[in-house]
């Protein structure tokens, strides 16, 4: 069967349709070679289809204990080869089984030059029967994608207050406002907590505080954080009296809440490989990432230092202020998938801000 990828700005690529439903959403790039599973159950990616780098695809199959997430949130899959034979077809079911559209033996390399130089547009997979029709059926579902709340964050929140039991016992209580977390946040400080509690995106600082709290972690998530609405009005509000923590979105709502800006990448960092220069652990490593927006260098207050820089670009990849005992990193020091070396940053929020 005959798939198509049509762009909003007209480009139309074609390929393999192996299954799910037409659907609609930001068309980014992600650099892993492996992680596949990560990457679909990671709430950042909500209304994104993803195109692989990477060209082949589910060649070590599924491993439900790897989710990120508690579903798939992408909106689309596409590769250059999926592992589709008789010994293994697990992720493409898998895929197909949660009504996700995979494509595949499409030039994924032009697509991703085009992404690059581009930048991140509004497109549609469609099963369809010539390129005209996939035009047209394409229209209609981005015109309504576009529709819907931009607060991605909210839609990607727990609804209810979870509570989780720290191996630490002697540990920080940490509350955690969830703008769409990965769970490999929350084993982190589990890890190295007594308790962690998490809360919607929209919860109160009373409901915060009510809960005393040594420290607060922002968690990743999806969309512009321009759009986010309550949160950052919340974490200003929070600013000097708790340590807080702030990772991808979360470091972006932080920002916010400093008077700080951000703005939108051209293509994002979306990957396993990007180079970052820390100086608060004294490092230079790689780390995994998947962001479409950046916090502008200029805009932080004076007592704000930027201590990571992301060697590809030069972007801010984190600041820290220790007047106000707040750390943001844009990229993702949980991993998974990716590197572990920036791990540590973890244990310097436990054992030194809190």
């Amino acid at each position: 069967m005959k798939g198509y990828l049509v762009l909003e700005s007209g480009e139309v690529y074609s390929g393999l349709w192996h299954g799910g439903q037409d659907r609609a959403g930001e068309v980014v790039f992600n650099t892993s070679h492996s992680g596949y599973e990560e990457i679909a159950t990671d709430p950042s990616y909500f209304s994104q289809i993803v195109v692989m780098t990477a060209p082949m695809q589910g060649n070590y199959g599924i491993q439900d204990d790897v989710w990120e997430s508690r579903k798939l949130w992408i909106e689309g899959f596409l590769c250059l080869e999926i592992q589709d034979t008789a010994r293994d077809q697990a992720w493409k079911k898998r895929l197909t089984d949660n009504g996700i559209p995979l494509l595949t033996e499409l030039d994924t390399r032009n697509l991703v030059l085009r992404l690059r130089q581009g930048g991140t547009p509004w497109g549609a997979l469609v099963n369809a029967a010539s390129e005209d029709e996939a035009k047209k059926k394409a229209q209609g579902l981005i015109d309504q994608k576009k529709q819907m709340d931009k607060d991605w964050v909210y839609l990607t929140s727990r609804s209810e207050v979870e509570v989780r039991r720290g191996d630490n016992m002697v540990g920080p209580k940490v509350a955690v406002l969830d703008f769409g977390s990965k769970e490999n946040i929350l084993r982190e400080l589990t890890q190295r907590c007594s308790e962690v509690k998490v809360f919607n995106s929209r919860s109160t600082i009373k409901d915060i505080l009510d809960y005393n709290p040594d420290g607060i972690m922002l968690t990743n998530g999806p969309g512009d954080p321009a759009d986010v609405k309550v949160a950052a009005g919340t974490v200003r509000e929070l600013l000097g009296v708790k340590p807080i923590f702030g990772i991808c979105m979360g470091h972006q709502i932080l920002a916010l809440a400093l008077g700080a800006k951000t703005y939108k990448l051209k293509f994002g960092h979306r990957g396993s490989n990007h180079p970052i220069r820390d100086t608060l652990l004294n490092q230079i490593y790689m780390t995994s990432q998947n962001h479409g927006y950046a916090v502008e260098a200029s805009s932080l207050p004076s007592d704000v230092k930027v201590t990571h820089v992301n060697l590809n670009d030069g972007t801010v990849a984190g600041f820290y202020s220790e007047k106000l005992k707040c750390l943001g990193i844009q990229y993702h020091p949980e991993s998974c998938p990716g590197p572990h070396e920036a791990s540590g940053l973890f244990s310097y929020f436990v054992e030194r801000m809190i």
